[in-house]
């Protein structure tokens, strides 16, 4: 029997009493072994104990003719050498051997963050792979709303951590710009501006009448030919005008109402509302984007549905299938195997009138992704797009890409919540709440910290007066104050002329010290481990621990004390440490660190 890394674990014991990890190598290695747990454990915690006392005494010579431990290096840090890490193992239950560091290997750890701050906590397990993150997505016929704006917290803050863990993130935007639901836009702006009710397929709202003020004249007399370009994958450096917001739905091309092959509109759409929704949806790209970079959310390619169709990529897509034999005619329509796949039924990929159907843009999305190489997929999609998700992964399998590297994330829904009664919105209706309104209410900060703190997928209830509180009820104010009080005490350690030491070495003694030392050693950690799961809610808690652990530790140790100035030194570093990681994990979920509150 082989054993390999993947079958030992080494963790944290739930009662840090116990040591500061604990492995169960000596359990894997039984069977192999053919030994008893405990007796490998046994010998194991032996030979570490033996190293670590002749280590110990080693220092102790190495001490005694002036020589130090040396730097160190944590999460990226810096490359200087550890010192030796274990100060102690011991043998707990069946076979668990439990480990303690030494204050020295810890030390040298958090110096590596003081000497490199913005390479602390990053990591590498995922280097040289490439991701391509698509969220958002939502089509140009209303502002982002707060409902569809899940997506953009969900998706910014995982590829954060993908770049965190050393991956190559691409953000992605995919949109449709021309179809039913833009040619409803205009029909509704031309209504509003004439002064007629609004069509009962129309939009309604605040938006729509800023819109029909500003149409220009001549789009509705039809003296030039409409704004807005279908556009393709576009960096948004020089992205094409266009909108993307309230009214459509999420990502992936699977969005209701919108255009089929190429972008064709609506049959027997009146061309002015052709003309006036082009126009009206490239000036509500242009809010979305804005509105996006308040949030802190840039895209590196805009990618239109029309431009799937006008490069070829669905036609490719559906030539793929056929050609693997994976494609069948059945009253007059083209029909994809799914069910050979495991899907409950064959999908329509060309309709009986020769329309592709929106699955044969998904189809085509995949292969165009893949073609710019791409190791991974990643589509963030809301909770009604469940039914989506197996039709397409079938499809890149059929299509002979691993299916394991298209992924979808589903996000759940959002109620939101004001003194405890529930705000109904209605994207058509236009009693929705924008995204730039919570915003300008609560802060990104806030919104941010909300959304990083649930999992993607659950179900939540934003309470929007507890968002905008700035007390320690508010979790995200709790982590800025302390960030906030430590800029404070650095500051007047400067004027009392004290400047925190260099190095953390001898520093770690005391209880207080030590505390805290180990919940800063834990960041590269959550980070790898965010990375690992996908998910940012194991930042924020640990966020919420670091400042509990720091606003503990400046209760019981004195930091600055002019008559101390030695200890103040070593404690002052011990401060600047957990101000730097305080800043790395809000940084990583694009929150500020204030210096001043």
């Amino acid at each position: 029997m082989s054993l390999s890394a993947r079958d030992v674990a080494i963790e944290r014991p739930a009662n840090p009493e116990h040591g500061d990890l604990a492995t169960n190598l000596a359990l894997q290695l039984a069977r192999p072994l053919r030994m008893a747990p405990a007796a490998i454990a046994a010998a194991i915690a032996g030979a570490i104990n033996a190293a670590a006392a002749e280590h110990a005494a080693a220092g102790a010579r190495d001490s005694g003719r002036g020589g130090g431990a040396g730097g160190g290096a944590g999460g990226g840090a810096g490359a200087a050498t550890l010192p030796w890490p274990i100060a102690e193992a011991s043998v707990a239950g069946p076979g668990f051997i439990n480990l303690r560091l030494t204050d020295a290997a810890l030390a040298a750890f958090l110096d590596g963050a003081r000497r490199d701050p913005a390479a602390w906590g990053r990591s590498t397990p995922g280097a040289g792979r490439s991701v391509n993150v698509e969220f958002v997505s939502a089509n140009p016929t209303g502002p982002l709303t707060v409902g569809n704006a899940r997506g953009a917290f969900v998706g910014d803050l995982l590829c954060r951590v993908f770049e965190a863990a050393g991956q190559r993130v691409t953000r992605e935007y995919y949109f449709n710009d021309s179809g039913a639901q833009v040619d409803h836009l205009g029909a509704s702006v031309i209504a509003v501006r004439a002064g007629r009710p609004v069509p009962g397929d129309g939009y309604h709202g605040d938006y729509v009448a800023a819109l029909a003020a500003a149409v220009p004249a001549e789009l509705l007399s039809g003296e030039t030919s409409a704004g807005g370009s279908t556009g393709g994958g576009v960096p948004s450096g020089g992205a094409t005008a266009g909108g993307s917001a309230a009214g459509g739905s999420a990502a992936g091309g699977s969005t209701a109402g919108g255009s089929t092959a190429g972008g064709s509109t609506a049959d027997g759409a009146d061309a002015a509302a052709v003309r006036v929704g082009r126009w009206a949806s490239s000036q509500i790209r242009a809010g979305i984007e804005a509105s996006l970079a308040a949030l802190g959310v840039s895209f590196d390619v805009w990618k239109t549905e029309a431009s799937l169709h006008a490069e070829g990529w669905v036609e490719r897509a559906v030539q793929r299938l056929r050609d693997a034999g994976h494609l069948y005619e059945q009253d007059g329509a083209l029909w994809f195997r799914s069910t050979t796949f495991g899907d409950d039924k064959d999908r329509v990929v060309i309709r009986s009138n020769g329309e592709p159907t929106y699955f044969a843009s998904d189809i085509g999305y995949v292969t165009e992704k893949f073609s710019r190489g791409f190791d991974h997929l990643i589509y963030v999609w809301g909770a009604d797009h469940h039914g989506t998700v197996a039709r397409v992964r079938n499809a890149a399998e059929a299509m002979g890409f691993d299916k394991a590297a298209v992924e979808m994330i589903l996000t759940g829904w959002v109620r939101f919540v004001r003194d405890g009664e529930e705000l109904s919105m209605s994207k058509r209706a236009g009693t929705f709440i924008a995204l730039d309104e919570l915003l300008d209410e609560i802060g990104p900060d806030a919104a941010r910290w909300f959304f990083a703190s649930r999992g993607a997928n659950v179900n939540i209830d934003f309470d929007i007066e507890l968002a905008k509180k700035q007390s320690n009820e508010n979790p995200v104010y709790y982590v800025q104050y302390a960030h906030a009080r430590i800029a404070s005490i650095l500051r007047k350690a400067a004027e009392a002329g004290l400047a925190a030491a260099p190095s953390l070495e001898g520093a770690l003694g005391a209880a207080p010290e030590a505390a805290l030392a180990r919940v800063l050693a834990r960041y590269p950690e959550v980070v790898e481990d965010a990375a690992a799961a996908q998910e940012t809610q194991g930042v924020t808690t640990y966020a919420t621990e670091l400042a509990t652990a720091f606003h503990a530790y400046y209760r019981d140790a004195k930091v600055v004390d002019p008559a101390e100035p030695g200890r103040s030194a070593a404690r002052l570093a011990m401060v600047d440490a957990t101000r730097i990681t305080i800043a790395g994990a809000l940084g990583l979920l694009g929150i500020s660190a204030p210096d001043a509150m």
